[in-house]
C-alpha cells in the first residue's frame, strides 16, 4: 500500500492519519502521549493532539478513537492520573504523568530510539 500522501485514493483513506499510516501512528501513540505530558505538564486530550500536530508540521495526528481509549487505559495502568475542571461551563479532563509514567517514558523512548536504529539498518535508510 502505497502511503505518499501525492498518491493517496479513497480506498486508503481511512488509514491516512496526517502524513503516516493510522499503522505506524499507533505503534508510537503511548510513547508520544508520554512525552507530551512529561515536557508540556498537564494537558487535555485536544491539547495533546494540537501540540503534536505543532511540533510535526501537521505531520502527526491524535485520533481522538485511539487517543481517549489510550488515556483511560494509561489511568487504569497508574501512567497518568486525571483532573476534571470546569472550563466554558463544561467539564474538561487534564491529565498528568505520574512516577511510573516518566519511567515508563524513559524506557518506551529508550526502545524506540533502539527500534529506529534497527529500522533505519533493516530498511536501509540514511540519517540525514
Amino acid at each position: 500500500m502505497n502511503h505518499n500522501a501525492s498518491n493517496f485514493d479513497v480506498l486508503d483513506f481511512d488509514v491516512y492519519c496526517g502524513m503516516f499510516s493510522k499503522e505506524l501512528v499507533k505503534g508510537t501513540l503511548r510513547i508520544v502521549v508520554l512525552r507530551l505530558l512529561e515536557r508540556e505538564g498537564r494537558m487535555y486530550g485536544y491539547q495533546m493532539n494540537k501540540r503534536a500536530k505543532e511540533l510535526t508540521d501537521g505531520n502527526y495526528q491524535l485520533s481522538e478513537g485511539a487517543l481517549y481509549p489510550l488515556l483511560q487505559k494509561m489511568v487504569q495502568q497508574g501512567l497518568v492520573t486525571t483532573e476534571t475542571e470546569q472550563a466554558n461551563g463544561r467539564p474538561r479532563k487534564y491529565y498528568s504523568i505520574t512516577e511510573k509514567g516518566l519511567e515508563a517514558a524513559r524506557q518506551k523512548r529508550l526502545e524506540f530510539e533502539h527500534f529506529a536504529f534497527t529500522m533505519r539498518r533493516l530498511l536501509d535508510l540514511q540519517t540525514k
